[in-house]
């Protein structure tokens, strides 16, 4: 499904919805509201239709990543709403993504995490609520600093024990719970 209608605006305005009730509103991660608030996001819409155009975009937005200061940017959410929108193509993409990092010598300095539409875990149903916290509005490649990460996890000495307490507190808002948050998400 392609987004032609929605401005970057809109896109990136949607995106930061999800973010502020999803991630952080049901505390998904609790190391993006620092950065959120502080406005160290950098929101990037990639206008890519082929999984070729999305790599250099890929590309492109991780060399600006790795040369920033992670004062000015500290992470960035590379959305590509016409791009990958099956999520099958788009995790096999993630391999690609990898094999980026590598080729830029930045495996290990930088990772890039995953969020879809139709994120699924492996062993799950499609409707698992489970899925619902990989679940963005729009396909999204996250791309994070190793060194923020390493730093978030001493702060944050339970960090191990986010994907148990993501997936409990989603089963206890329940798709109810997330269908009031976003209609538009849930299929019907």
């Amino acid at each position: 499904m392609t987004h032609p209608a929605l401005t970057s605006e809109e896109i990136i305005a949607s995106t930061q919805d999800w973010l502020e009730k999803a991630v952080i509103g049901l505390n998904l991660c609790p190391f993006a509201k620092a950065v959120h608030i502080k406005q160290q996001i950098r929101y990037f819409v990639s206008l890519a239709t082929t999984p070729e155009e999305l790599l250099q975009d890929l590309i492109r937005e991780l060399e600006v990543l790795a040369e920033a200061n992670a004062d000015k940017i500290e992470t960035t959410l590379l959305i590509h709403p016409n791009a990958l929108s099956d999520f099958l193509d788009y995790n096999e993409f993630l391999d690609i993504a990898d094999a980026a990092l590598e080729d830029l010598d930045l495996d290990g300095i930088l990772q890039v995490a995953s969020f879809h539409p139709d994120y699924q875990f492996a062993d799950t149903e499609p409707d698992d609520i489970e899925n619902f916290t990989n679940r963005s509005p729009f396909p999204t490649l996250h791309l994070l600093r190793e060194e923020s990460i390493d730093r978030a996890v001493q702060a944050f000495p339970e960090a191990d024990d986010i994907y148990e307490k993501n997936m409990q507190t989603l089963r206890e808002l329940g798709l109810d719970g997330w269908k009031k948050l976003f209609p538009a998400q849930v299929k019907a």
